[in-house]
């Protein structure tokens, strides 16, 4: 190589003493740092495990704990308890309550109620000893008052009420065709009738007027009598004339049926006695529900009574009451036929029965004693082992069931 002038050329070394034991500490500090983070990893996971250990040791008894409150709550509920009402809160744990005696408590609650259904006038449960509140009832719990089922409908059609073709007429403008054609009384501008009051003598037809109208309406129906408004307790009644309506609109379109409306809407005066009293206050609070509910709820009231005479005017007045429909206690000619034909339609008559023997008679009949008439027939008929109804059977029945201007009242003692 030197002979032909090529000279090889000498690679410095690189290799510096003092650059590799840089590299070499720094090598080892690298471990060291790597080493500690290990270290610190490991005792981070062992705390980590032991944390995992006791919260699963709490979870554990925690669930221990929630299953003996569990126990203790049920054995609370188990015992017979005691229906309030709850009136307002006092703070988180403690509330007044109206138990059925009548008497208010402060009393505790239960920390595993849920404090939004908890609101005032809600039907609760507490305990029977300490009247602890122990359990929200729901509102129709502490109720008598029940809408009718489809299958508790009364089977009775428009077509089964004889005559009254006038009432059927007001009846359906009244309470049916609101709920149906509200658009109606929107474009002609007026407000359809809020309530409607059937009045007359009885046997002429109310209830079973009304009983077509459950039957035909397919909107919630709620039947009461006046006289379940009238409870032991005070303050009973008025609460039970808000459910009612309370009931109503949750349900609505729904029609309220109040009967016999003469035992808590009679003329006030200065009551005495606390029972009369009370009946003013159910009235009042009657009134008040009439008056209040929302006319776009679609709630319709029909009442029913005997006596229209003896009622408060401030029930009477249009706005609670608008239609009044009269029932009469004599029917003419074609009235009588029309039930007398109803009623037999449904019978089995000999083919030589004569109905209209019966109705050109002069004595007063209505609904009601004609289908006595006709029920007395049928029985007279079982009676003697028949099938059928005879002429002799009618004439035996309208004898014994009709009074005429020659019998003495048979009840004339009685006064």
């Amino acid at each position: 190589m030197e002979e032909l002038g090529i000279y090889p050329t000498h690679t410095p070394n690189l290799t510096n003493p003092v650059v590799s034991k840089f590299k070499l500490a720094s090598s080892s500090t690298n471990n060291q740092d790597v080493y500690l983070k290990l270290k610190k990893l490991q005792k981070e996971l062992e705390l980590l495990i032991l944390q995992e250990e006791y919260i699963k040791d709490e979870q554990r008894h925690l669930k221990r704990e929630l299953v003996r409150a569990q126990e203790e709550v049920k054995k609370i509920q188990s015992v017979p308890l005691v229906i309030g009402q709850f009136l307002e809160p006092i703070d988180q744990h403690t509330g007044i309550v109206s138990s059925t005696t009548g008497s208010n408590y402060v009393v505790r609650i239960l920390s595993t109620l849920d404090r939004e259904l908890l609101k005032p006038s809600s039907s609760v449960a507490l305990h029977r000893h300490s009247n602890a509140l122990v359990d929200i009832l729901p509102p129709e719990a502490d109720s008598s008052i029940s809408i009718v089922g489809e299958n508790e409908k009364p089977d009775v059609t428009y077509n089964d009420v004889g005559g009254l073709d006038m009432q059927k007429q007001e009846i359906r403008e009244a309470v049916e065709l609101p709920l149906t054609q509200a658009d109606l009384y929107k474009q002609i501008g007026i407000d359809p009738p809020r309530g409607v009051l059937l009045y007359g003598p009885p046997g002429t037809g109310k209830t079973m007027l009304v009983k077509a109208v459950a039957n035909s309406s397919t909107a919630s129906f709620i039947r009461v009598v006046g006289s379940e408004f009238v409870q032991k307790y005070l303050g009973e009644g008025p609460r039970m004339v808000r459910d009612v309506f309370r009931l109503a609109r949750e349900n609505s379109p729904s029609i309220i049926f109040i009967d016999e409306i003469d035992a808590i809407a009679t003329k006030r005066f200065d009551a005495q006695t606390g029972a009369d009293r009370e009946v003013q206050r159910i009235l009042l609070e009657l009134l008040n529900q009439m008056d209040g509910f929302d006319q776009t709820s679609n709630v319709k009231v029909i009442m029913a009574t005997n006596r229209a005479d003896t009622l408060d005017p401030a029930l009477l007045r249009p706005g609670r009451l608008d239609r009044k429909i009269e029932f009469p206690s004599l029917r003419d000619r074609r009235e009588r036929r029309l039930i007398f034909s109803t009623i037999a339609s449904k019978m089995s008559l000999a083919p030589e029965v004569d109905l209209d023997s019966l109705i050109i008679r002069n004595d007063p009949l209505s609904g009601a004693v004609i289908a006595a008439i006709m029920q007395e027939a049928g029985l007279r008929a079982v009676r003697k082992n028949r099938y059928v109804i005879l002429q002799s059977d009618l004439e035996e029945a309208y004898t014994s069931q009709v009074k005429t201007g020659t019998d003495v009242d048979k009840f004339e003692f009685y006064k």
